[in-house]
């Protein structure tokens, strides 16, 4: 007959050692800024890293400006102006595709079009109203109403195409 007693080897069952970081495996100081370059002779070239600043990590500054529920109707809403809006999430990949095309175009088309991008997440009444069910949704406005929606990652023709459209409009 089976005993219900667990037996448990002895190299499981206590050791007198600590448990070991995994940096102490390396021989170098993993939170330094210490890059090793391989060379052709197999040595390696040791060479200290600057350290990263938020200017460096971002490679251009954005042209559409933020919209929020708070600015919403000065900036959307109660213009002349055409505008265009962009709907996105932070956490949506399609969506940065769609912030380059927009950034893009808003220089290109500065001073005739407001091109603004708007937070689905933090401002979520605002794209309830217009039905946002997913991001990203690039809505065209002209004297405060809705004339024209691209849905989705689309190249930037069709951009430009609903642009000319509300433009001649």
């Amino acid at each position: 007959m089976a005993s219900s007693a667990s037996i448990t080897p002895s190299y499981f069952a206590s050791s007198s050692l600590p448990p070991r970081h995994i940096s102490s495996h390396f021989p170098f100081n993993l939170n330094s800024s210490t890059f090793f370059f391989p060379l052709k002779n197999g040595s390696f070239k040791l060479r200290n890293a600057p350290p990263l600043s938020p200017k460096v990590l971002s490679a251009r500054a954005p042209k559409a400006a933020v919209v929020t529920k708070d600015t919403w109707e000065k900036s959307v809403l109660d213009t002349d102006s055409p505008v265009l809006v962009e709907f996105y999430a932070s956490w949506c990949g399609p969506c940065r595709m769609v912030h380059r095309i927009i950034d893009e175009i808003a220089g290109e088309y500065a001073g005739r079009l407001s091109c603004f991008i708007l937070n689905t997440d933090d401002d979520f009444p605002i794209a309830e109203d217009y039905e946002i069910k997913a991001v990203p949704v690039v809505l065209l406005f002209k004297n405060g109403e809705k004339r024209e929606s691209v849905v989705g990652t689309m190249p930037k023709d069709f951009y430009i195409a609903a642009i000319e459209r509300v433009l001649k409009s």
